[in-house]
């Protein structure tokens, strides 16, 4: 028998996921780290970037986070992520598109603080496509 880790994927609106996995890899804000049944506990923040789950007892996922943070203690994951996107749901022609637009509200932009904004939402755009 495989061990497994119990993992909960929350976003604000609702629970994602609640799964059993052999890992979850998650986008800390030090680095990517792997979480394993039996690991030390943690609490981290997350950077957008994507949370990969192996051997869940329904199939491998993959989720874009936009940030969040995650807890992590011998028995158990929990992610409460400010926004997951299933990887499968993620449309490349749709995600071009946005960051076209993000690069022209940059231009666009009126303020420093609009400016950084835009460059904020084309960051994260961009690191979901680098993840297709």
């Amino acid at each position: 028998m495989v061990d497994r880790i119990a993992f909960d994927l929350v976003s604000p609106e609702r629970l994602l996921l609640s799964e059993e996995a052999e890992m979850v890899t998650v986008p800390g804000t030090e680095g990517e780290f792997g979480v394993l049944l039996g690991h030390e506990p943690v609490i981290s923040t997350l950077r957008p970037g994507v949370i990969d789950m192996r051997g869940g007892t329904q199939g491998d996922a993959r989720f874009f986070v936009q940030g969040g943070f995650v807890e992590v203690n011998p028995l158990k994951i929990t992610v409460l992520a400010e926004e997951a996107i299933p990887m499968e749901q993620v449309d490349a022609g749709v995600l071009d598109q946005r960051i076209r637009n993000a690069e022209e509200d940059i231009h666009l932009a009126k303020t420093e603080g609009a400016r950084a904004r835009a460059v904020e939402i084309l960051d994260t755009l961009r690191l979901m496509r680098a993840a297709l």
